[in-house]
């Protein structure tokens, strides 16, 4: 086998080292040499922010209701006797203390002046007795005797006052005489019912509130009740229950309403608004809102050193186009722009939105209406 010669070897070892330290060195010194730092990186990221300050604004609940007469009551008899006379149609208007209906009396007025006259005569009698008494001349039974035939007679008068009272039936309050059942020539017996009083000057809201609602209410509260023709009355919340229902676990609620025209309302529903006092609130758009690290609503701003910060919110009321919370400081630089970008305690680049009206968390509208001193809006 023929030998390479000495001289050639030697030369492609040279060749050979020669690639190899160029690979090596450049690589290595590639990797020694630091990248130049640009002129223009930003270690800090850049959120929009709005600066703002609360709003005065008044919450409202909105439930449905039934209407009610404020006063309704069933007139029943208290006395047995055919109807004689009914001086007062159905469907009239009355005043209290006015006759709605007479029964046959079988001359009780008659037997009343009597039992007046019997009376009189007592009280005369008594009198002269007790004169008679101090004088000596009658023994104390005979004066005590014309004292029990004076009460005898006081008590015959009222039973028979009563008697014809009670068949001579009043209106106990001022209202409309509804749904008369009897004719002239029934048979009345006690008990039995034969009309409706309903005083509907004023009504009733009666209504059911859930659990969450019902910590906002308060007695004294003003009321609106919008009708089905979109009509309205004006009230007052009158009573708020103090147990839930057990099946629902809701409160019952009633309003007064005024119904000066006495329209016929009554036994209807309604929508029932009842103004909350008013509270400060931050408005924002609904975007805007995150949870923080426990699941509560809580919305990101900056502190005065350009951190950002997370605070717990209590969402009062809120829309398709705006939300109203509590618990933000007064003023507040809220982050309108990147605030999913960047952490809590990061410091950031404030840049200072165009337009204080926020309309969404990506876009702000130019022709958005100017922040109102109040606003009102119902409480979902």
């Amino acid at each position: 086998m023929r030998k390479i010669p000495f001289s050639y070897a030697l030369a492609s070892l040279l060749v050979l080292a020669l690639v190899v330290w160029l690979a090596l060195g450049n690589f290595q010194g590639f990797q020694s040499e630091a990248p130049e730092a640009t002129e223009d990186s930003d270690p800090e990221s850049r959120v929009e922010v709005v600066e703002q300050q609360s709003i005065a604004y008044i919450p409202e609940q909105i439930v449905q209701g039934q209407l009610t007469a404020q006063r309704e009551t069933a007139l029943r008899a208290n006395a047995t006797g055919y109807v004689a006379e009914k001086p007062v149609d159905q469907g009239s208007r009355v005043a209290a203390g006015d006759t709605l209906l007479v029964l046959d009396n079988d001359a009780l007025a008659e037997q009343l002046q009597q039992a007046r006259d019997e009376l009189a005569l007592a009280e005369a009698e008594y009198a002269g007795a007790r004169n008679l008494r101090q004088r000596e001349l009658i023994s104390q039974p005979e004066l005590l005797r014309r004292q029990s035939a004076l009460s005898a007679s006081a008590a015959s008068v009222a039973q028979l006052q009563k008697q014809l009272d009670d068949s001579r039936p009043t209106a106990p309050f001022d209202g409309v005489l509804n749904r008369v059942t009897v004719e002239l020539g029934d048979l009345l017996q006690p008990g039995e019912e034969w009309a409706q009083l309903v005083d509907d000057r004023r009504l009733k809201g009666a209504a059911w509130v859930s659990q969450q609602q019902v910590g906002y209410l308060s007695v004294g509260l003003p009321v609106t009740a919008r009708l089905l023709n979109g009509e309205q009355l004006e009230g007052e919340l009158t009573f708020i229950s103090h147990r839930a229902e057990e099946a629902t676990r809701s409160f019952y609620i009633e309003a007064t309403l005024d119904n000066p025209a006495s329209k016929r309302l009554a036994g209807g529903s309604a929508e029932l608004t009842i103004t909350l006092p008013p509270r400060q609130v931050h408005s924002l758009s609904p975007a805007l809102l995150s949870l923080d690290s426990e699941g509560q609503l809580a919305v990101k701003h900056l502190d005065d050193n350009d951190k950002v910060q997370q605070t717990r919110v209590e969402l009062v009321s809120a829309d398709n186009q705006r939300a109203y919370v509590t618990g933000l400081a007064d003023p507040l630089r809220l982050i309108t722009l990147g605030a999913g970008m960047v952490d809590v305690g990061e410091t950031v680049i404030p840049v200072t939105a165009d337009d204080a009206t926020i309309a969404s968390p990506s876009e702000h509208s130019s022709d958005a209406p100017a922040e109102q001193d109040s606003v009102h809006a119902p409480v979902d």
